[in-house]
């Protein structure tokens, strides 16, 4: 669908065009012919986004892989949205709210490249995946692979899995610094047997950025009979995709992270075929077995976040997918480039550029994380996150589309002293 078209088409959907929507569209309008990678270095453009956010001065914020915090305008929808349906009360809620988050899903389902009928807005991410991990029907001694860099929460359902049926779990590592896509492909194949029924892959490894060939993983494992389920929280909103392209059976991510919406939702894609295999984690009222919705009761929700869905979708999409992923792919090469070389700063994310995108890892050889970390913070006033373990050793530096160079400058200098 056209950009333009699709735009349009989702303010149809829950509002009218604000002025400020017009604005930024013929804002944006003006480098239609200009190139993402190009617009990816034009400050200008980027210094106008990040007016659309209010940033504390106390700090500079490199730590927005937890949660990217909702633009201004999002955010003024948002509270409207909550308005609204407080004022609406029970009548809404027995009237539209489900005809409502049809439509934020649908909206999804355009962006992720996958169908209507294959997805469900979740809560986060450890939901939707923890729905399909325990949503498998294990039998002692069936088996699941994954890495050691995985996501703890799903690592742990895993774990209960064990406890409660029997299934067995078996962990690989993947390095910071891959020879090639087919070594790591090579890592999970070797850990598959004939009693594998799933694996569990990142798409972009949460501590290290590192981008993972998930297709090439799918295609392995889908040849020796084994289900693919992939942790996508870092990877939708952030890099350009479309989850058919990826072959994968199960897709889980969290929206209150790049595509930056209200805390509390995610979506899981289950593909065409597979729902049939999964049960529920809680009961719904009367869903045939093969329709997705039966894994979506939650009971009742925050229900304004649904519509919130859209304007985070229409803000995301006035900036463009490929320019808002060319902007935090060179905000990242712009100051890990300046680190690589220097004696005592070991960057633990790949070097090559399709390796990684905003996200990467940056140790100091004689500092443990957690010292590094407090240092940036009382020191400089950057706040990042320690990572330790699993093969990691440094913080995550995690910036957004309105981070500006002059702090990347300042977070380098900081590193060449702390080094």
């Amino acid at each position: 669908m056209d950009k333009r078209h699709f735009i349009k088409s989702l303010a149809g959907l829950s509002f009218a065009a604000t002025p400020f929507f017009r604005e930024l569209e013929a804002f944006v309008r003006n480098y239609d012919d200009i190139t993402p990678q190009d617009i990816a270095k034009d400050e200008l453009f980027w210094e106008r986004i990040r007016g659309d956010y209010r940033l504390k001065k106390d700090y500079i914020n490199l730590e927005n892989g937890y949660y990217c915090f909702i633009p201004q305008p999002t955010l003024e929808h948002y509270l409207d949205h909550i308005k609204e349906v407080n004022t609406q009360g029970s009548y809404y809620m027995r009237t539209v709210q489900w005809e409502n988050k049809a439509k934020s899903a649908a909206a999804l389902a355009e962006i992720a490249g996958c169908d209507e009928d294959e997805i469900i807005i979740t809560r986060n991410t450890t939901e939707s995946l923890d729905t399909v991990i325990s949503g498998y029907d294990w039998q002692e001694g069936d088996e699941a692979v994954m890495a050691q860099q995985d996501y703890g929460a799903m690592i742990n359902q895993f774990k209960l899995m064990s406890r409660r049926y029997g299934m067995v779990n078996k962990t690989i590592s993947i390095p910071n610094h891959p020879k090639s896509d087919a070594k790591i492909v090579e890592l999970y194949e070797r850990a598959i047997t004939d009693r594998t029924k799933l694996l569990m892959v990142c798409h972009m490894i949460n501590i290290t950025g590192h981008i993972l060939p998930i297709k090439k993983i799918c295609d392995m494992a889908h040849a020796r009979g084994v289900d693919v389920m992939v942790d996508g929280a870092h990877a939708f909103a952030h890099i350009d995709f479309s989850l058919h392209d990826l072959g994968c059976d199960y897709y889980g991510t969290s929206l209150h992270k790049w595509m930056s919406v209200p805390l509390g939702a995610g979506f899981l894609y289950v593909k065409r075929g597979k729902v049939e295999g999964l049960w529920p984690m809680f009961a719904e009222w009367n869903v045939e077995d093969g329709d997705i919705k039966k894994l979506n009761h939650t009971g009742t929700h925050p229900v304004a976040t649904d519509l919130a869905v859209l304007n985070a979708i229409q803000y995301y999409e006035l900036i463009g997918a490929q320019r808002k992923e060319a902007r935090l792919r060179y905000l990242q090469n712009y100051w890990t480039d300046q680190v690589r070389d220097v004696p005592g700063i070991t960057v633990n994310t790949p070097v090559e550029r399709h390796r990684s995108c905003g996200i990467a890892n940056v140790g100091i050889d004689r500092l443990k994380p957690k010292e590094m970390s407090s240092m940036l913070m009382d020191k400089y006033n950057i706040w990042t996150v320690a990572i330790d373990g699993a093969g990691v050793h440094g913080c995550r530096i995690t910036p957004n589309i309105y981070t500006s160079l002059t702090e990347l400058d300042h977070f380098v200098t900081a590193l060449r002293e702390m080094a």
